[in-house]
């Protein structure tokens, strides 16, 4: 579990990095920064959801 959630962050920095590449460059194709960021969006959302279904599930232990 350690590792899919951190191959999920890198994953997000990622898509995060490539987004502000079209950003920098000026380019005149707003769609592909756009998807970028959409896709760094829905891997944010995934993690958020796979760490709460771990937890559910008794995969990450809770501490108190």
């Amino acid at each position: 579990m350690r590792y899919v959630a951190i191959a999920m962050l890198v994953m997000i920095l990622a898509s995060l990095a490539w987004a502000l590449v079209f950003i920098t460059k000026g380019r005149d194709d707003p769609k592909r920064m756009a998807k970028a960021l959409t896709v760094r969006i829905t891997l944010s959302v995934g993690l958020f959801l796979m760490l709460m279904a771990g937890y559910y599930f008794g995969l990450i232990p809770g501490r108190l």
